[in-house]
This record gives C-alpha cells, structure tokens and sequence, in this order.
C-alpha cells in the first residue's frame, strides 16, 4: 500500500501557490503561525457574507500584506473604505502594531472559483433546498 500524500502540498508550486508567503527562522516560525492563522480566522469570521475565496499573507520585516480574494469587494471596502480601516486596527492589534496593508483582488468570475462554488452549494442546503437542485444551479 502506497503512502498517502496531501494534497494541497503535492501540488504547491505546479498549479496552485502558497497561502503565506514569508520566510522565517525556526524560533519565529510557530509564532507566524499562530499569528496567520488568527488573522485568517478573524477575516473569515468578519467577512462572512462577501463571497471571500482566499486570503494571502505575505510578511517583511516590520509589516504584514493581507491580499484578500473576493467576488463581492463593495461589501469587504464599506462606505468610503470604513470597513477596510475597521479591519487594519484590528489585525495590527493582532500584530503587536506591525503596519498592516489590506489588498483586495475581484475574483470576475465567482462560478468557476471551488471554494466559493462549495460554500454556496453548502449555504443552499442549509436553507433546506433539495441538494439536487443546489448542485445543478
């Protein structure tokens, strides 16, 4: 029986790029981790209903890029950009004040985008339509 390999890291590289995109030695790297991981689960938990598909972090030496991916970008930037400065506050809390840039990419096509396709199929059938039905819309 062969080994299993992961997925996602089979194919880091060819056809699919790094979700965290930074370098640090071996007594910094859980630290980033953690700190990754937090700012993703913030972002998500924020942005719930903006059709997010992927969030990139890239780090230097003192400051932190978030590159959000989104189909809805109106809903992420708020009226005169108040939800992008809301959410730079509170990420640099997370950072122990590290200057933080948000950047966000339209997805133009949100239909051919599996992530996004999946949380609406997964949406309709929480709304308890048939499961037939959602996956062919």
């Amino acid at each position: 029986m062969g080994q299993k390999v992961n997925p996602i890291g089979f194919r880091l590289g060819v056809n699919r790029d790094w979700r965290s995109r930074w370098y640090a030695s071996p007594q910094e790297m859980p630290g980033f981790l953690h700190s990754d991981i937090e700012i993703r689960d913030y972002v998500k938990k924020k942005l719930l209903f903006a059709a997010v598909s992927k969030i990139v972090i890239e780090r230097a030496w003192n400051s932190i890029r978030v590159t959000i991916f989104t189909a809805r970008p109106g809903i992420v930037i708020g009226r005169k950009g108040a939800e992008i400065e809301k959410m730079t506050e509170e990420i640099s809390k997370m950072a122990q004040g590290k200057q933080i840039k948000i950047d966000i990419q339209e997805i133009k096509t949100p239909e051919l985008d599996a992530q996004l396709v999946a949380e609406n199929v997964a949406l309709q059938i929480e709304r308890r339509i048939a499961y037939r039905r959602a996956m062919k819309k």
